[in-house]
């Protein structure tokens, strides 16, 4: 079910779509809902249906509309055309709740099919039950009804057993319930706990399944709520990492989004964040202040404090920073040096180059073995076109140059520093341009402590 608002989150986005750990929330329950191999996947879309539709883009996705919103129950029986004809068990999930795992749904499915029932529920036991609405077993321990804790008496309140919102249940079942449920209720809702009284009446037997642990059914439903869930999901992550050998100086503050990779042997300071579809390889060091994102780190790689790389490649054995930044489509070729304050936009820097600091590298190929010396500006844009810098293998570049492109330097050249190079350069040639100097002799200065009369002669 992804059809909520959400109002509590107070947001123009839907709820489900909120990201958590760097995901949207809707993936980790659909993730979840395919480790059991369904024969059938519906999601349940009403508010930002479209929106829902695009971020989940999924063949194996069938999609139902709830139109208007009016509850749970009214949820699921929106799905009802999509599951004609079927007559398996239906898994009724919630977009919500991104913490379940799959374990948890193969052991609640083994549960459920052990023991032929047509209809189970979810329940769990959190340290503080209110809230939730709490599970009515008989003496006989089956589950007899959900009472909402708004209408429970003061016995049912002392009850600690209660609902996950979760549930198993026989398709025929599951439809021919929802048809008898009402929304004669405060909010004219159709409420899909319901079902369960009416299950009763029929002498349906409904089995309870507890969770063993309450955390996997934290709904979000507050801007607390979601970043109580990335909190535990950044935990597995990082418990994840370093049982694949990845050093964590300091874990609870690394923050690893969902779909990263990381390799073995990798060292990982304090106060760093690895976002999107970041991969790093090997035997690497990322210092503190790092952030990462959409960016591919080969093996051997140091990235010094306080770098940020965004939709960037560094091949093997390079090292980036401190304070340098690589935006998208910089490539850093083997063993090369990127050092501090260092930009670099759209540009391949070849194998074992360095730019060692205060640098700008825009719309550039730079080749290997090169030299580029403090100061040194590609420049790129003339007001309306971006223009390309080609620095051929081995060249020297002095500090403070600036190369005005489209300009091309041919291999093996030397250019003098404080040079502004505006025509191309042939290979193995020294290019100066600047003016020449000329010294002039100063006139004497007085003292410092001289006199009024000495400084006015």
């Amino acid at each position: 079910m992804a059809a909520g608002k959400g109002k509590r989150m107070k947001s123009d986005l839907g709820k489900v779509l909120h990201r958590a750990a760097g995901r949207p929330m809707i993936w980790y329950v659909l993730d979840a809902a395919r480790s059991l191999g369904p024969e059938k996947t519906v999601m349940v879309v009403g508010h930002q249906a479209e929106a829902v539709r695009e971020t989940v883009a999924s063949g194996d996705v069938e999609f139902a509309l709830q139109e208007p919103i009016l509850g749970t129950g009214h949820a699921v029986a929106a799905a009802r055309d999509l599951f004609r004809g079927f007559s398996g068990q239906i898994l009724i999930l919630s977009g919500d709740v991104p913490l379940i795992t799959p374990e948890t749904l193969r052991e609640f499915s083994r549960f459920h099919l052990d023991r032929s029932s047509r209809l189970t529920v979810m329940t769990m036991r959190p340290e503080n039950p209110a809230g939730f609405g709490r599970i009515v077993r008989d003496e006989a321990g089956a589950v007899v009804g959900i009472v909402e804790d708004g209408d429970a008496h003061e016995d049912q309140r002392a009850i600690k057993e209660v609902n996950t919102g979760m549930y198993l249940v026989e398709a025929t079942l599951l439809f021919s319930l929802l048809e008898r449920i009402h929304a004669d209720n405060i909010q004219g809702e159709f409420y899909l706990t319901d079902m369960l009284h009416e299950a009763t009446k029929d002498n349906v037997p409904i089995h309870g399944f507890e969770l063993k642990d309450p955390l996997e059914a934290i709904g979000v439903n507050t801007r607390s709520d979601l970043a109580r869930v990335s909190g535990v999901l950044w935990n597995r992550i990082r418990e994840d990492l370093m049982e694949s050998g990845v050093t964590l100086l300091d874990p609870a503050r690394v923050y690893v989004d969902y779909q990263v990779r990381v390799g073995y042997d990798t060292v990982i300071h304090p106060s760093v964040t690895l976002a999107g579809a970041t991969e790093i390889g090997r035997d690497c060091v990322i210092e503190s202040g790092v952030y990462i994102t959409d960016s591919k780190i080969g093996n051997g790689v140091h990235v010094r404090l306080g770098s940020r790389l965004d939709h960037a490649l560094v091949q093997d054995g390079a090292s980036v920073g401190p304070m340098a930044h690589l935006r998208p489509e910089a490539v850093i070729g083997k063993n090369a040096r990127i050092g501090n304050f260092v930009e670099i936009k759209k540009t391949s820097v070849g194998d074992g180059s360095k730019a060692a600091h205060l640098t700008y590298l825009g719309d550039s190929f730079i080749g290997k073995d090169v030299n580029i010396g403090c100061g040194t500006i590609t420049c790129n844009y003339d007001g309306k076109t971006k223009h390309r810098t080609t620095i051929r293998d081995r060249c020297f570049v002095g500090s403070d140059v600036q190369f005005v492109a489209p300009v091309e330097i041919g291999a093996e050249s030397v250019i003098g520093a404080g040079s502004t190079i505006t025509v191309d350069v042939p290979p193995r040639s020294l290019a100066v341009a600047r003016a020449k100097q000329k010294n002039y002799p100063l006139r004497k200065r007085p003292e410092p402590n001289s006199s009024d009369e000495d400084r006015k002669s």
